[in-house]
C-alpha cells in the first residue's frame, strides 16, 4: 500500500513538473539584425580606421594585457574584413574603434576620428561578455553587419 502511494506521488510530481515546464513563458525570438544598433550613415564612406582602448594605445606600457589583446583582435579582424585600411595614428583615421576587455564584459565603440578625442561621444557601441576574444569576436561581427546594413 505504501509503495502505491509513493508511486502515485512520484507520478503526480512528474506530471506537475512537466506541466509547469510547458507552461513557462518563452523568450521572444528576435533576429540578430534587429538587436544591432544602427551604424551611423555619416561613417559609411570612411576608409581609414585606428584601433585603441579607453586606457591607451597598444604601445602604452600601462595597458592591461586583455585590452592589448582586444586591440590586436580588432586590428586583425579589420584587416581580414578589408573594408578599412588600418592606421597607427589617430590623426590619419576616419574612424576610431575603442575597445575594452574585462572578465565581465567587452566593449567595442565607434567614434568619428575627426572630432576624437575632444568630441568623445561614441556613434555606435556594443557590449557583451567574451565579445573580443582572439578566436571569436562577435562584437566585430556585429559591427560588420551594422556597417553593411547602413551601406546599402
Amino acid at each position: 500500500m505504501k509503495n502505491k502511494a509513493i508511486s502515485r506521488l512520484v507520478l503526480a510530481l512528474a506530471l506537475l513538473t512537466t506541466t509547469l515546464a510547458l507552461a513557462a513563458p518563452k523568450a521572444p525570438k528576435v533576429s540578430p539584425a534587429q538587436d544591432l544598433p544602427p551604424f551611423p550613415g555619416t561613417l559609411v564612406n570612411a576608409r581609414y580606421v585606428y584601433v585603441t582602448s579607453y586606457d591607451g594605445d597598444q604601445f602604452n606600457t600601462h595597458l592591461l594585457p586583455e585590452d592589448r589583446q582586444a586591440i590586436n583582435t580588432v586590428q586583425d579582424a579589420m584587416q581580414k574584413w578589408g573594408k578599412f585600411m588600418l592606421v597607427y595614428e589617430p590623426n590619419q583615421a576616419d574612424i576610431v574603434l575603442v575597445v575594452m576587455s574585462r572578465p565581465t564584459e567587452d566593449v567595442l565603440a565607434v567614434y568619428d576620428a575627426h572630432g576624437w578625442p575632444a568630441n568623445s561621444q561614441y556613434l555606435w557601441r556594443m557590449m557583451g561578455r567574451n565579445g573580443l576574444q582572439p578566436s571569436e569576436s562577435p562584437l566585430v561581427t556585429n559591427l560588420e553587419k551594422a556597417f553593411d546594413k547602413a551601406a546599402k
